[in-house]
This record gives structure tokens, C-alpha cells and sequence, in this order.
């Protein structure tokens, strides 16, 4: 798994009920690790191909040409193999620990309810694997090999998925994507623990040391990304030395750099540090204005953000190349086949992985530890277990670290390409009985408005009778809604009177207390009228939502400020909030702001621009007339 981000453009509730809508940073990841699934699957041919040709002494040589760095009397040597495994995978495990880090302190990890049912998934998804791999495998060296059947290769899988599952797979690849994480950690304790060498007491002392360094740059107010680079990469070293092995140094120096969403003060400084750019391009305004946006994001992220393409397209497919090229001549190949120790590695993980993650799944729900995520079935969870059987990438690694005889080395190694193609199969086999016996064609969340626009009922900016219509779930203290309502303005400005705006209520009190408040308020001044004034000044003072802030506003407005009290505190009102709310949860909104295009949820950007040609694209899908512009 190595994951890339962008900065969340919505306010996320955290309550189980309205818990986290995809984000474009994780639909980004999710794409770029289906699209690099290609590359490995190349990277794996030639290998073979290159392993059992007439020239296979040639790739056996390149893995063991000796390549050095020194600098003065230190001096650094491994053979190439050794750098790709305890080099490229030490990145490959620290853009992992960065995933880690980010779901756990703000993204889909943050929440017991959402853990709970991963997290039991995830260690039955390991713990059985284990267990029928020791069952079939034979004594010995060969025991030594349970590691392999613990992880799953998040690239692989989601690469799989796209082909094999469901057109739809929204929900599922959030829940695989928790339960991988959730692997990761534990294989990577595992390869540090259980398959690295003696320990050198003083340079894991200094590496320690280092991890102290590194997750206190920030209460440091450090934010550029060179320092944490500097001291991660001397902690990779002294954990080399140390007899670790380098990837539980990557892990480890990931899960130190906080991840955190930006903040309304970083946000407002970015964008008036631009404006300051936009009106002087100077040189040193121009550097000034790029400071304050990256201060605007965390550093966990900007490091994801540039190093995932890497992982995904350099690092991993080139770690397949040196570590699956398998000679299967002289009867190696059907040695394997008739080998344990390659059927402990293909039960473990095929078998082993769909029992362990349906039963901890199964077992969360029935218990009441918590529930699936919404458009996930029991048929997706078989699915989606079947898949997790890939175990390439970290059980090719373990493959290398448990085994010394080449002869077993091999035969595991064959157990996990033969897992792979097994899981893939079996995983189309499971998504399509799914969706013939129970339905399960989808497994996302609602994609459609839930209610039709009413006027009567629904607040509408424009003419009622609009072809083109923008719904917009939204959130009075949430800053990206109030930047949002620009975007509807600017709509407005350029498709006039072919246009209308809607606004419903989706207050999320758990991480915005005055939220439910101000959406009373605004109800309540819409019963005289006087909606839209309230909703632009609820926006203007986000910091001053509290019940005398309200009936200040509604004397400004002019209104009846002992009916607008009334009203406020009138269960009708909080009824018909409760509507907006509940229309939201079944429409498929998770966060705000969320907006519909006509009836079709929108995601992605919601810049005018990108809101624009949704607008024309759904005019022309339903036939409307082609808007024009003003």
C-alpha cells in the first residue's frame, strides 16, 4: 500500500451515522493504485520471462552487482537486491506509515465505530491464514515461513478489484483499504521482530532516539518537509546497522509525522498571501505566497502527495522484478506443485484470508461492535477477502527473510504467484454469485438525490422551474461551505435566470457545536422570508453562532424577533432540519459541503468551473436544453 493525498475540501462528521464521505485524496489513491496494478503485472512477466530464458544468469548477476556509497572513511555496500529490499521498501513501508498515521488521526480510522469491524476483520485475516498454513506446512525451515500469508498487497488488490468487482465499489475499497492498513502494521512488526538479524543495542538506542527527534519537530512548529527527510533517513541507517530490518525504520519514521486537516486560519492566510501574488507577481511575493500554501497542509500529506507516483510506479514494480523471477526449468516448477510448502502458501492465503475476514466481519456485525459501511453486503466482504489473498509484494519480502534454501525459497515463491491468480479467479467467481443470488451488484454509497426538489418545502435560490439545478448539503459553521457559496454566486452570474440553487441542511454537531443552532435560524428566518439573508449572514460570522448571535441577526433583518425566537425554538422547526439531514444520509452525503447536479451526486472538485461543465454535461444526458451563458 502506498498512498497519495490531497487536502480534504469538506468537513467530515465523525459520528457513526454520518461518518466519512470519500475524499478526493482517498478516490486519488484508490485510482492510482488500480492503475499501477497494470505496471506490476509487467514487471512480474518479464521477470519470470527473464529468470527462465537462456539468459538468466544475466538477472541472476544484476540482483548481485555490489553498488557502494561511502562519503570520507564511512562507507555504505549491498548487492542491488539487498538495496531494492532493504531500500525501496524501507520508502515503500514509510509512505505506508504515512496512510497510517493520516487514517488514524483524521481520515477513515478516527472513529471506534468505523475501526471496529476492520480491525476484527483484519486480525482474523491474519490469525487463520497462520494457522492453516502451520497445518499443511512441514517442520523446520519451512514453519519459519508463516509471515508470508499475513499481508496483502494493497496494489494488487485494488487493481483486481476494478476488473473483477462490482462496477461500484466505493464502500468496499474504503473497508479493504482499512483492513490492509491494519495488515501492514503487523507485518512490518513482524518483519522487524521475528525476521531480522542480532541486534546492535547502541544503534537502535540512537534510532529511538532519532523517532524522539522526529515526532517532536512539529510541537516545534517545524512544517518544511527536509528536516523530518534528513532525520528519517539517518534513522533508516542506524536501524540498518542495527541488525533490524529497514523497513520497520520506514514504518516507524510514517507513523511519527502528524497528519491533521487544514485549518480556517492556514486556509484564509493562503489565499490572501495569492491574492497578494495575483495583484504583485513579483519573485519574492511569489515565494511567499507558495510558503503559506504549504503551511496550509501538513507535511504527512505533501510527502504523500509526491512520493505516492513513485511508490507506485517505480518502487513496487521494480521490487517484483527482482524478487519474482523464479527459475521454473529442471523441474522446479512441478517439484512446486507437488510441494507443502507451496499449497500452506496458497491455502493460507486464498482460503485463509476469505474465512479470517468474513468471520471477523461477521462476528463484529452479529456481536453489535458495529456494522458494514453503507452498500457493503456480506457478498462484497467474501469478495473482498478472496482478493486480499494477494499477498505479493510483503509476502514475496518474507519470502526472502524466512527462507534460506532455495529450494524452499522457490517453492514459496510460487505459492504466492499461484495465490494471486487463484485469489483473482475466485474473486470474480464470489462478486458474480453476489450479485446473481443476493443482489450485491453495487457496493457504494447512494448515488442519487433521496427527495426531489419541492419549492414548496426546499429553499431555492433562482426560478423555481429552472433546467439546471445545484443541490448543495451544507453546514453554516463548516469553512468549506462558506468559501462554497462564492462558487454558487459566480453559477449564478454566468447561466442567469436557467438556474437554480438549492440549499438543504446537513449540521454536523459533532465536530461543529453551533451547527444545528444557525440551521434553526435560518429555518426560522425563512418562515418570514427572509431565508437567504440569514444563510449570508450566518456564513459572514461563522465564529458567532450562539442563540443571542441569532436574534441579533434577526433584528438586523428586520424580522419579528419574538416569532423568529418562537419559531427557533419550535420543534416544527428542528423537524424539517431533521428532514434535511435525514435526505442526506439517504442520498449518499457523508460531509459537507456535498452537492448534486440535478439528481446525481457530485464528486470531485466543486469549483465554478468543474460545477459548470457538470451542469452543461447533465443538461445534455436528460435532454434539457443546452444552457447558455449570460
Amino acid at each position: 500500500m502506498s498512498p497519495t493525498k490531497t487536502p480534504d475540501t469538506q468537513s467530515r462528521a465523525k459520528r457513526r451515522s454520518l461518518g466519512g464521505q470519500l475524499s478526493t485524496r482517498v478516490r486519488s489513491f484508490m485510482e492510482t493504485e488500480a492503475g499501477s496494478a497494470g505496471l506490476l503485472l509487467i514487471a512480474v512477466a518479464v521477470a519470470l520471462i527473464w529468470a527462465n530464458s537462456p539468459w538468466s544468469d544475466t538477472y541472476t548477476s544484476l540482483w548481485a552487482t555490489d553498488l557502494s556509497l561511502s562519503l570520507g572513511n564511512a562507507e555504505l555496500s549491498m548487492d542491488l537486491g539487498h538495496w531494492v529490499n532493504d531500500g525501496l521498501m524501507a520508502l515503500f513501508f514509510f509512505i505506508i506509515g504515512l496512510e497510517v498515521r493520516y487514517e488514524v488521526s483524521v481520515g477513515e480510522l478516527n472513529n471506534r465505530s468505523k475501526l471496529m469491524i476492520p480491525l476484527l476483520a483484519g486480525i482474523g485475516g491474519m490469525l487463520v491464514p497462520v494457522l492453516l498454513y502451520l497445518a499443511i506446512a512441514p517442520g523446520g525451515e519451512a514453519a519459519m515461513g508463516w509471515g508470508v500469508v499475513i499481508g496483502t498487497d494493497t496494489a494488487f488488490m485494488l487493481g483486481a478489484l476494478a476488473i473483477v468487482g462490482p462496477r461500484f465499489v466505493t464502500q468496499l475499497r474504503v473497508f479493504l483499504l482499512a483492513i490492509t492498513v491494519i495488515d501492514d502494521i503487523v507485518a512490518v512488526t513482524v518483519i522487524g521482530v521475528v525476521y531480522s538479524g542480532s541486534i546492535n543495542v547502541t544503534e537502535l538506542v540512537i534510532a529511538l532516539l532519532l523517532g524522539v527527534l522526529l515526532s517532536a519537530l512539529t510541537r516545534f512548529g517545524v512544517w518544511q518537509a527536509a528536516p523530518y527527510i534528513l532525520i528519517v533517513l539517518v534513522m533508516w541507517l542506524a536501524t540498518l546497522q542495527a541488525g533490524l530490518h529497514a523497513s520497520i525504520a520506514g514504518m516507524l519514521g510514517g507513523l511519527l509525522i502528524p497528519a491533521r486537516n487544514p485549518s480556517r486560519e492556514g486556509v484564509e492566510q493562503a489565499a490572501r498571501l495569492f491574492r497578494a501574488f495575483r495583484q504583485s507577481p513579483l519573485a519574492d511575493v511569489g515565494k511567499t505566497a507558495r510558503r503559506g500554501l504549504q503551511q496550509a497542509v501538513s507535511v504527512n500529506e505533501r510527502m504523500q502527495t509526491v512520493l505516492h507516483p513513485w511508490s507506485s510506479y517505480v518502487i513496487v514494480p521494480v521490487f517484483a522484478l527482482a524478487n519474482a523471477g523464479v527459475d521454473l526449468r529442471n523441474g522446479v516448477l512441478t517439484d512446486s506443485l507437488t510441494s507443502p510448502v507451496t499449497w500452506a502458501v496458497v491455502v493460507g492465503l486464498v482460503v485463509g484470508k476469505l474465512v479470517g475476514i468474513w468471520g471477523g466481519a461477521h462476528l463484529g456485525t452479529r456481536t453489535g461492535l458495529g456494522k458494514l459501511p453503507t452498500g457493503v453486503g456480506e457478498g462484497h466482504v467474501l469478495g473482498g477477502g478472496v482478493l486480499s489473498g494477494i499477498g505479493f509484494t510483503v509476502s514475496l519480502l518474507i519470502v526472502g527473510l524466512a527462507f534460506e534454501d532455495p529450494v524452499i525459497r522457490a517453492e514459496g515463491t510460487v505459492g504466492v504467484l499461484l495465490a494471486a491468480l487463484f485469489s483473482t479467479l475466485a474473486g470474480w467467481l464470489v462478486f458474480h454469485l453476489a450479485a446473481v443470488l443476493r443482489g450485491e451488484t453495487d457496493a457504494d454509497l447512494p448515488r442519487y438525490l433521496d427527495r426531489p426538489v419541492d419549492p414548496e418545502t426546499d429553499h431555492i435560490l433562482g426560478p423555481p422551474e429552472a433546467p439546471l439545478t445545484l443541490v448543495e448539503y451544507g453546514d453554516f459553521e463548516c469553512p468549506f461551505c462558506a468559501r462554497a457559496t462564492g462558487v454558487t454566486q459566480e453559477l449564478r452570474q454566468r447561466f442567469g435566470d436557467q438556474f437554480r440553487y438549492v440549499f438543504r441542511h446537513l449540521p454536523l454537531p459533532d465536530v461543529h457545536p453551533h451547527a444545528e443552532l444557525a440551521a434553526r435560524a435560518a429555518t426560522a428566518a425563512g418562515m418570514q422570508g427572509r431565508f437567504w439573508e440569514m444563510h449570508d449572514l450566518l456564513y459572514r460570522h461563522q465564529d458567532e453562532l450562539d442563540y443571542q448571535d441569532s436574534a441579533g441577526y434577526a433584528a438586523d433583518l428586520g424580522l419579528d424577533v419574538e416569532k423568529f425566537l418562537r419559531d427557533l425554538d419550535d420543534e416544527e422547526t428542528a423537524e424539517r432540519v431533521r428532514a434535511d439531514a435525514a435526505s442526506a444520509e439517504a442520498s449518499g452525503a457523508r460531509g459537507v459541503p456535498t452537492f448534486f447536479v440535478g439528481n446525481r451526486r457530485h464528486t470531485g472538485p466543486y469549483d465554478a468551473a468543474t460545477l459548470a461543465r457538470e451542469l452543461e454535461a447533465y443538461a445534455k444526458e436528460s435532454g434539457a436544453q443546452a444552457p447558455t451563458q449570460q
